[in-house]
Parts: structure tokens; C-alpha cells; sequence
């Protein structure tokens, strides 16, 4: 735990009159539930200071959560700390006025081949930035104040970062500060109803992944959901992207992944790709993308670069195999 750079930016936002929040477009639990927690915590801290969540895109599948704050003027930004988080690189910030902050804090879990800001945290070993976030409030306890609607941010946003504290980035100190969290009274059936429960048309479309995907010869489990399958099902991007986490318990796989057809006149198709083992970041990194060791995401142009990144992970997958046992 990085203590020096949590008090710098501790500090930071006790300089500041006006502070503005920010996470990586097109939100996933983690980015929501920083985000919004940490714009709880501090607006119960400094309830003096205007604190803002200011994004331009959200995500239904977490619009239980509640929303965000309104838009600001441009000219504002100039005089006020912007905190990004959970977003590696600049060019994936939802907000783009954040870099017209007085001063830029990023606080993040990925690797930092991209670093930006005048002041950042990053501990790429954490299971989530929600955790960072519950770390920040557990290091200055006496300072920073926090309630059940903030606990509920965080940990929403820990569980599903950490595939329900299954991920093998999660540590002692991931459930440690899990339970700090449950001790704020969180309301955890409603919450996992929110974020677990399913449409039955959605569950149409599961079934319909199982029909419709293939498996390569060394173990690499994919689904291609274009733009026909979006419409037979109605499906959302993220209702689509959804169909990676379908295929995680097949046995022999130890790569999946999804393949999303996305709205416009080019071909542009996003790549969620997940591993058990195998790292697939790297495959990840010469399409586009980039992320964790074994959860990263790619774009990819043609249907042609999408069959040449399947080879790649299935090769990855086999040399995997060949060089190590245990592996199921």
C-alpha cells in the first residue's frame, strides 16, 4: 500500500474548493462503484467543498446505483482537482474536460504503460479500484467519513471486479476491506438482486451463446455476436458483451472470448477476452487494447483480424499446455 501517494492526494483535495470525478467510458462495475463511492466519501467529508461526478456515458445494467452529477461549464474546470479512476490511459476518460483541470489525480489497478496526471496512485496487485478506494478510507479512518450508501458503491463494485472473490488477485487484504465495508450495513440481497437476477430474454440469448459457440483445438471457447444476433435478442453492448462471461466454466478452455459487432458504418468490433492461467493481456496489446494479465479488452476491424487474434490466443493456449501441468 502505496501510504505516501494516499496522503498526497489526500491533501490535494483538502486544497481544493471544487473537485471533479471521472472513470473510462462505456463503465463497468468497478468504475461506477469507485466513482460513485468515493464522491460519497468525500461529499460526507467536505460537505464545504463542491464535489462532482461528472461523466458522459453510463450504464444501465447499474442505473440502480442512482445517477450523477449535472454538467458544469467549461470555464470551471480551470480552478478545480480532477480525479480520474479506473481508466489506464487518457484517451479512455469519459469526461474529456477532466484534462482541463487545474490539476489531474489518477488513481487506477491496471498497468501503467501510459502514465498520466500531476499526482497518481497505482497498485496494479489489487483485485479492484474499489478496493483502492476502501484502502484510501481505511488508511485515514479518523479523517474520512463513510455510510452505508458509500459501502455499497465499493463493495458493488469489489465483487464484481473480483468475479465474486474468485479472481486470483484477490488477497486477505480484498476480503479484509470487503468486510469493512459489509460492516456499514450494506442491504446485500438487494444488491445482488440488482446486479445478478436475469430477464428471461437474456436467458434466451445464454442458450443461445451455448448453441452458437465454437472451440478452437487447444482450448479457446468464442462467440461472434454480430449485429443479427443483437437484433434478434435486443440486446444492449453490454447485454452483448455479457456473453464472455457465459463460457468461463467449460472444461479443457482456458481462454474465452467475445467478439461484439458495435453500431456504425465501419466494421468495428470490440473483444472481450478472459483466461484461467493462460496470460492473455499481451494478445490483447496487438489489437487495440490492452488490461490485465487475464482480463483484457482488444478492437479488432475485420472479420479477418478477428480470426488472426483467435489463432493467436490459441496458440498462446497451447504452448500454455505443453509447458505446464494442473491445469484442468
Amino acid at each position: 500500500m502505496n501510504k505516501e501517494a494516499m496522503q498526497k492526494i489526500l491533501q490535494k483535495i483538502k486544497d481544493y474548493d471544487r473537485i471533479i470525478i471521472t472513470r473510462h467510458f462505456r463503465p463497468d462495475g468497478d468504475a461506477v462503484g469507485s466513482t460513485k463511492g468515493f464522491w460519497r466519501m468525500l461529499q460526507l467529508t467536505f460537505p464545504e467543498k463542491e464535489i462532482l461526478l461528472i461523466n458522459e456515458d453510463y450504464s444501465e445494467y447499474l442505473s440502480f446505483l442512482g445517477g450523477e452529477s449535472e454538467p458544469i461549464p467549461e470555464e470551471k474546470y480551470a480552478s478545480a482537482l480532477g480525479i480520474v479512476l479506473d481508466t489506464a490511459t487518457i484517451d479512455r476518460v469519459s469526461n474529456k474536460k477532466i484534462t482541463l483541470c487545474k490539476e489531474l489525480v489518477k488513481i487506477d489497478h491496471h498497468i501503467d504503460n501510459n502514465p498520466y496526471g500531476d499526482l497518481f496512485w497505482v497498485e496494479e496487485h489489487r483485485s479492484s479500484v474499489c478496493e483502492m478506494i476502501a484502502a484510501f478510507y481505511d488508511a485515514f479512518s479518523d479523517e474520512l467519513k463513510i455510510d452505508s450508501e458509500a459501502a455499497t458503491y465499493i463493495y458493488a463494485g469489489m465483487v464484481t471486479d473480483s468475479g465474486r472473490f474468485r479472481f486470483s488477485s484477490v488477497s486477505g487484504d480484498t476480503m479484509r476491506l470487503a468486510g469493512l465495508m459489509l460492516d456499514q450495513k450494506i442491504d446485500t440481497d438487494v444488491l445482488f438482486a440488482n446486479l445478478y437476477l436475469e430477464e428471461f430474454d437474456k436467458l434466451k440469448f445464454e442458450a443461445y451463446v451455448y448453441d452458437k459457440m465454437r472451440i478452437t483445438e487447444n482450448g479457446v471457447a468464442y462467440i461472434y455476436v454480430d449485429r443479427e444476433m443483437q437484433e434478434k435478442f435486443q440486446l444492449t453492448q453490454e447485454d452483448a458483451s455479457s456473453a464472455v462471461g457465459y463460457m468461463d466454466t467449460i472444461k479443457g478452455a482456458l481462454c474465452w472470448i467475445a467478439f461484439i459487432d458495435t453500431p456504425g458504418a465501419e466494421t468495428t468490433i470490440r473483444v472481450r477476452l478472459r483466461s484461467r492461467f493462460v496470460t492473455i493481456n499481451t494478445i490483447a496489446e496487438n489489437h487495440h487494447g490492452g488490461g490485465h494479465a487475464c482480463a483484457s479488452g482488444a478492437t479488432v476491424y475485420s472479420v479477418e483480424e478477428m480470426e488472426q487474434l483467435i489463432a493467436e490466443a490459441d496458440a498462446r493456449v497451447k504452448e500454455y499446455k505443453e509447458t505446464h501441468e494442473g491445469w484442468l
